[in-house]
């Protein structure tokens, strides 16, 4: 279904517009179907995405400045994903001793075994989702989004 069908555009819209909206209406799809499939592990896209970005780390903590500059989706409040994740011990917050004000953030190894439950559900997903294109049309789509951001 193209653009003007699923928006039920009446008029032709312009090349840009229809751009900007296929982009953004293909965004919506693929977080509904990850967020979907995150919420059977009682998961929010952001804390997922917290949890790689600490995974990711390689066991060094990061701040939660840190955190915010990686995220996907800059929107969120990361102090109160933090606090739900280390509600569920998927993460732990330290204290620096010497400076009070300084706390860094790490995933704990309940979080990493999580994680490996989770990845291959998202993978499966992701897999499925770009299935219909083939690996040099994945490749251009990615140079061509990357340019849309420069």
């Amino acid at each position: 279904m193209n653009i003007e069908e699923t928006i039920k555009a009446t008029n032709k819209l312009p090349e840009s517009r229809r751009l900007i909206l296929n982009i953004l209406v293909t965004a919506n799809h693929i977080n509904d179907r990850i967020g979907e499939a995150l919420k059977g592990f009682d998961l929010s896209i952001p804390q997922f995405n917290v949890l790689r970005i600490l995974r990711g780390q390689k066991g060094k903590p990061a701040n939660l400045s840190t955190i915010q500059e990686r995220m996907v989706s800059r929107m969120s409040n990361t102090t109160r994903l933090v606090d739900k994740l280390i509600a569920k011990g998927l993460v732990e917050r330290v204290t620096c001793e010497a400076n009070r004000r300084k706390v860094e953030i790490s995933i704990t190894k309940k979080g990493l075994k999580f994680l490996q439950e989770v990845d291959p559900v998202i993978d499966n997903i992701e897999t499925e989702i770009t299935s219909r294109i083939n690996s040099e049309e994945n490749e251009l789509i990615n140079e061509k989004l990357n340019e849309l951001r420069a």
